[in-house]
């Protein structure tokens, strides 16, 4: 169900229809935006697209970037109301359309209270479905690093993997091994096509290796990705490091 630039009192109807039915439902238009809680915040007046999901999740959303400006988590009571001003009591003719429409999202565990108003509403619309899936993700270097594991030879014959994220002052080493000589192996996974920034952190890697162990410990560097750019791969000769393509997947 879907409502073009319908008046407050309709939208009241729609959005209030879509929280008994535990439908998803969305309303764009211009809005003030309170939030009291742990802290507060105020918006004043602006589009915005706010987002009620039947968990009790509430998002409001602006015309510019990913993140909602204000947001509610799962659990909270989501509730909708017409607002006639009728500050002084004077009352307001039957048929006279409300001055706001009002969205409310309560949280008991902290107490919180998300309040928007809308002056104007261009659109409401109310979906009902189900999703059971889970997020499946691939090519991850994570992925890789399992990759790796389970199969050391992908790297080179006789690499033996000793550790992950080992800590180093530099920071922690994605694999951390030995190749069949005995020499260490610091091994930096990337998952997409790398340049210089990937060379420079696996040096730094293996530097801070050479200064932790023993004075003549002889370190390897080598960086894992599906390709490397022109200048990388020079950076790499120049700094004595090593480049094995390899993807996430074995596709």
């Amino acid at each position: 169900m879907t409502l073009e630039q319908p008046s407050l009192s309709a939208a009241c109807e729609a959005v209030a229809d879509g929280i008994e039915r535990e439908a998803l439902v969305t309303v764009f238009g211009r809005c003030s935006v309170d939030y009291e809680g742990r802290a507060s915040s105020v918006l004043e007046a602006g589009d915005r697209h706010v987002m009620l999901k039947p968990d009790g999740a509430a998002l409001v959303h602006t015309d510019e970037g990913q993140q909602p400006v204000n947001w509610q988590p799962p659990g909270c009571e989501h509730d909708v109301y017409c607002d006639d001003g009728d500050a002084d009591g004077s009352g307001v003719e039957a048929d006279a359309d409300p001055d706001a429409l009002v969205l409310e999202s309560l949280r008991s565990n902290p107490d919180e209270r998300l309040l928007v108003r809308f002056q104007r509403v261009l659109q409401v619309s109310a979906f009902s479905g189900t999703d059971e899936n889970e997020l499946a993700l691939s090519g991850t270097e994570e992925d890789l690093r399992q990759r790796i594991l389970e199969e050391p030879d992908l790297l080179e014959t006789g690499f033996t993997p000793l550790a992950t994220e080992r800590a180093t002052p530099a920071g922690a080493v994605d694999i951390y091994g030995e190749d069949s000589a005995g020499r260490t192996v610091v091994v930096e996974l990337k998952r997409r096509r790398v340049g210089p920034d990937a060379v420079g952190q696996l040096r730094r890697y293996v530097d801070a290796l050479e200064r932790d162990l023993h004075a003549d410990a002889d370190v390897r560097g080598v960086l894992v990705a599906p390709s490397v750019t022109d200048r990388a791969d020079r950076l790499l000769g120049d700094h004595g490091l090593e480049f094995v393509s390899l993807k996430p997947t074995g596709d």
